[in-house]
């Protein structure tokens, strides 16, 4: 459940200390506190790379007493229940497992999770000998950030899109949505690595026709990650 824990902090006085202590509390970091004596463990993390809380419950008997505490606490500033924003989550370059990408797939196709692949540490760990292999052979494919032509999608794909470069079905698209910030439609394509590189052109046939497709660097915004830092 990810809420805005400022708002629960806000409801009391007795809670004063505790939203001190949360506004101060550094990204990717968590603590272990309550509200009132329902027991929680809070983190400065979320999906949407905005500055965002996620409450994770100690005691799976409260959950419905938890839920209605923080609803009631959030409900002086409309605060309502909702999915992750996808857009937002694009826009920051965050990928999706089971939609973008699967148990098959590996961190060297993947544009930036490259990055989390520490071959170079001494310590050994389950996959190391595959990593190194494919690592040293290189990969064939890979998930790239692309910008799409056309008109303002209204929502997230349902299913992929097939990619075409020069009439050959390339690779597929595997989210897009409307970026309100950037004022385009951006999302995800599986590409052969030959055609991976930023700027390379290709197209994307949705259910409404054919649309030109470019490869973009990812994040497509705030590559620093300045926002959920703020």
């Amino acid at each position: 459940m990810k809420v805005v824990v400022e708002i629960v902090a806000a409801g009391a006085e007795r809670w004063q200390a505790h939203g001190d202590r949360l506004a101060g509390l550094k990204y990717y970091f968590c603590v272990e506190t309550s509200l009132d004596d329902i027991p929680v463990v809070v983190s400065r993390t979320g999906w949407t790379a905005e500055v965002g809380y996620e409450i994770y419950l100690r005691d799976g008997s409260r959950g419905d007493e938890l839920w209605e505490r923080v609803m009631a606490a959030g409900k002086p500033y409309r605060i309502m229940p909702i999915a992750p924003c996808e857009a937002r989550r694009i826009e920051a370059g965050i990928f999706n497992y089971g939609s973008d990408m699967r148990l098959e797939n590996n961190p060297f196709e993947i544009d930036g999770m490259e990055r989390l692949v520490e071959l170079d540490a001494t310590s050994d760990f389950i996959g190391r000998a595959a990593l190194e292999r494919i690592k040293a052979e290189g990969v064939r494919r890979r998930l790239v950030g692309v910008e799409l032509s056309g008109d303002a999608l209204a929502a997230e794909l349902v299913e992929y899109w097939p990619v075409f470069h020069h009439g050959d079905r390339v690779g597929h698209v595997t989210d897009a949505i409307h970026s309100p910030r950037l004022q385009r439609n951006i999302g995800y394509a599986w590409l052969p690595i030959e055609l991976a590189g930023v700027g390379t052109e290709v197209e994307a046939r949705s259910p409404g026709g054919m649309l030109q497709a470019r490869v973009a660097k990812l994040p497509f915004i705030d590559p620093k990650k300045a926002i959920p830092q703020g």
